[in-house]
């Protein structure tokens, strides 16, 4: 599959993300935030860090920049887009899926190991998990507390959109386990029509074994195994 990867001023996670699916046999094709040219791209993923250094609120200059005119164009279309961390943000910011990352609850950053309870059986990134045990998977960041109005909740559950939720050790879904503060420990989201995906925890930074955890892997291999 030919992937473009958006590289913004201050994207930090970009080169990890090339990485990772270059291993996986995939040709990558860096798009710069300038350019609105997708060069052909079969999806499109917006990798973590700060873009325009998160002025106002993460991702919502993003937003503006001229590749985000494409990639919203191309999400209509029915184009796959992933989001982590400050691609979620983007995503939401863009409006190509529902709610709004706030601050973390302690309005500080936090980054470390969190255990992800999928959810969604009909989205191809969590279809192929495992309900009943845990992912772990790093976190990074400042503004991952997601929110939606109470509508908009009932209908990510009504559409089966809740990609993952943050769990403690036993896999259990409360409020230990909900270091920043996400509504009903919602780490991640798709849109109705379950191709564009966000999340807060970053696969790609569990997905080789240097590393020593290779549970993102997992999350590759579902979507990329479940994609039309």
């Amino acid at each position: 599959m030919k992937i473009g990867v958006i590289i913004f001023p201050g994207s930090n996670c970009d080169q990890d993300m090339i990485y990772v699916l270059t291993q996986r046999g995939h040709e990558v094709v860096e798009l710069w935030h300038k350019d609105t040219d997708l060069k052909g791209v079969e999806m499109v993923v917006i990798p973590g860090g700060f873009s325009y250094g998160d002025y106002l609120r993460s991702g919502a200059i993003a937003r503006f920049s001229p590749i985000m005119n494409s990639v919203i164009d191309f999400a209509n279309q029915g184009g796959y887009v992933l989001g982590v961390c400050n691609g979620f943000q983007v995503l939401c910011e863009s409006g190509l899926l529902p709610g709004t990352l706030q601050h973390n609850l302690s309005h500080k950053f936090i980054c470390k190991n969190v255990a992800l309870k999928p959810v969604s059986k009909s989205a191809p990134i969590s279809a192929d998990l495992d309900s009943n045990r845990n992912y772990i998977i790093p976190v990074a960041h400042g503004e991952g507390n997601y929110y939606i109005d109470p509508a908009g909740l009932a209908e990510l559950k009504a559409n089966d959109q809740i990609l993952f939720q943050y769990a403690d050790a036993a896999g259990e879904v409360n409020e230990a386990a909900n270091f920043n503060g996400s509504l009903e420990n919602i780490a991640g989201v798709c849109n109705a029509q379950k191709n564009v995906f966000g999340m807060m925890p970053h696969p790609e930074r569990a997905a080789d074994a240097n590393l020593g955890n290779e549970d993102g892997s997992l999350l590759f291999d579902s979507l990329f195994n479940n994609l039309k």
